[in-house]
């Protein structure tokens, strides 16, 4: 006899409505599992667990390599371990201590010239919320039934999964689905010494030595986050710039982020590439570099070299081509709804070739797949105008097109942006610059002048750009912006007041916050 299960969701999901067969007078199901997911990180967690919540039997494979100085960690993906949650802590810490000596300018009997983190305590702290965020999740599977299992998972055809036990024997369990969520792990450039003497972003967040003389080697988001969060603490970290920074972000912007960062003291090597890594007697490292526009060579001697070069996608070890799973460079390519080349077998999150590799992307692209295989939905994950945010000391948040894509696709005839620099209210008792607070709104030319991007430097810009980001999605126009009524004082509100054009040629510079 089939019994018909009904689930509602209160996050509106849709209705699951799954045949479940019950213990007498049916055969056993064709496959061990409806799903299974390689991988435990964001993506990964949120689709397994938004299946089970639709009534699918589901098993999660999740395995951690160490990296080559032996930095291992639990379950739950790069954000969780490596990721967003302790880069923002560092950021945060960074924070107050800014705030502690600005708390001096604003009558706080506070002794700024005294104050230092402690790096040790600081990793600890870190290290102990991460642990903690590994046993919820562990719980949470357990609670919700997702049958987890720490090894390895690789195909051994597009139905059948191969593992070993940790007690070494080799084992294999058949899916109806698949759903390949592995993510990625920082790349090393092929010099010799980087792996001996380097770390990545798989390390800083749980290194117990202090990092001293930092050499950054990387200039994307990864990288500038790193070097600010080590100035921060008050290290002397040194950005080596292969091309430029911050690649597919707005120029302007990107421009605008490093000289921030130069402002406050951080130094670029441009257009500058490692040659090889040396440990010196004293244990510093001797790093050789070549300039690619002066041809010159030369060479800088630092206590860390932190690889900051791009990441990539961990299908080495899921032998892909036994199940026919079609792969470009080392990420999966998948089409509308996840699907790779085989029609049962799916992707989502850091692995997928060509898409936005964001935990919020991975999440949400992970429970929209388990709705629409086990729940009967056809909601498809929306990639377009996703926001991001850079957590550097002043924030760089976005959404939309950039100014370059929105002039590239429209034309530059049909493209208008506004913008403005502006004076955050708690920045002028501690005298803090206001150089590079900016925001600009990127539009289309005629009617309403429907909105294409949103661009903010400044003080909390991911909680800023967050309620935009639903804005921009929903239509927004210069015209309903210009006439909501804004927040005062706050630095959001500056988007409501932004009546200068680039074409104009005024001045962007406000005279008074009030007026």
């Amino acid at each position: 006899m089939l019994l018909s299960k009904l689930c509602r969701k209160s996050s509106g999901a849709a209705s699951c409505k799954l045949l479940v067969r019950s213990t007498s007078g049916v055969s056993k199901p064709k496959y061990d599992y409806d799903l299974v997911v390689l991988g435990g990180g964001s993506g990964g967690l949120a689709c397994a667990k938004e299946a089970v919540e639709c009534g699918a039997r589901v098993l999660c494979f999740d395995y951690v390599k160490p990296t080559p100085v032996g930095t291992t960690w639990g379950i739950g993906g790069t954000c969780v371990n490596v990721g967003c949650i302790p880069k923002k802590l560092m950021h945060q810490a960074c924070l107050l201590g800014e705030a502690v000596h600005e708390a001096v300018a604003y009558g706080w009997n506070v002794n700024a010239q005294n104050i230092k983190p402690d790096w040790r305590k600081l990793i600890k702290s870190v290290q102990n919320h991460i642990k903690s965020v590994n046993w919820v999740t562990r719980v949470d599977l357990r609670d919700k039934k997702v049958e987890y299992v720490n090894s390895m998972g690789r195909f051994v055809d597009a139905h059948t999964i191969d593992y070993r036990t940790k007690q070494g024997e080799r084992r294999q369990l058949t899916a109806e689905h698949v759903v390949v969520a592995v993510g990625g792990r920082p790349r090393y450039p092929d010099i010799p010494g980087a792996t001996e003497f380097g770390i990545t972003s798989d390390d800083i967040f749980s290194y117990e030595r202090e990092p001293g003389r930092t050499l950054v080697v990387g200039a994307g988001y990864v990288g500038l986050e790193c070097a600010c969060f080590l100035k921060g603490l008050g290290y002397e970290p040194t950005v080596m710039v292969r091309s430029i920074v911050l690649r597919g972000f707005d120029r302007q912007m990107a421009e605008l982020l490093a000289a921030m960062m130069t402002e406050r003291g951080i130094r670029f090597l441009d257009t500058t590439i490692p040659t090889a890594v040396e440990r010196q007697r004293n244990g510093t490292l001797l790093v050789r570099h070549h300039n690619t526009t002066t041809q010159a060579d030369g060479g800088d001697v630092f206590d860390t070299v932190l690889w900051a070069i791009g990441r990539k996608g961990l299908i080495d070890d899921l032998n892909l081509a036994a199940a026919g799973v079609a792969t470009q460079n080392d990420k999966v390519v998948v089409d509308h709804t996840e699907a790779t080349s085989v029609p049962h077998i799916y992707a989502v999150g850091d692995i997928v070739h060509g898409r936005p590799e964001l935990t919020p992307v991975a999440i949400l692209s992970g429970r929209l797949l388990a709705r629409r295989l086990f729940a009967g939905s056809q909601q498809l994950m929306d990639y377009t105008d996703v926001a991001t945010t850079v957590f550097t000391p002043l924030e760089y948040a976005c959404v939309g097109m950039s100014e370059e894509l929105a002039i590239e696709s429209r034309g530059a005839e049909n493209i208008e942006v506004f913008h403005g620099y502006y004076k955050p209210t708690e920045f002028f008792i501690p005298q803090k610059s206001v150089r590079h607070c900016y925001l600009k709104a990127v539009a289309e030319v005629d009617g309403d002048q429907k909105i294409l991007g949103l661009h903010y430097m400044g003080p909390v810009a991911g909680e800023v750009i967050q309620g935009f980001a639903a804005a921009l999605k929903s239509g927004l126009t210069v015209k309903t912006l210009l006439n909501t009524v804004g927040i005062h004082p706050t630095t959001a509100e500056e988007f409501t007041r932004l009546s200068i054009t680039k074409r104009s040629g005024r001045d962007p510079t406000p005279a008074s916050c009030c007026s």
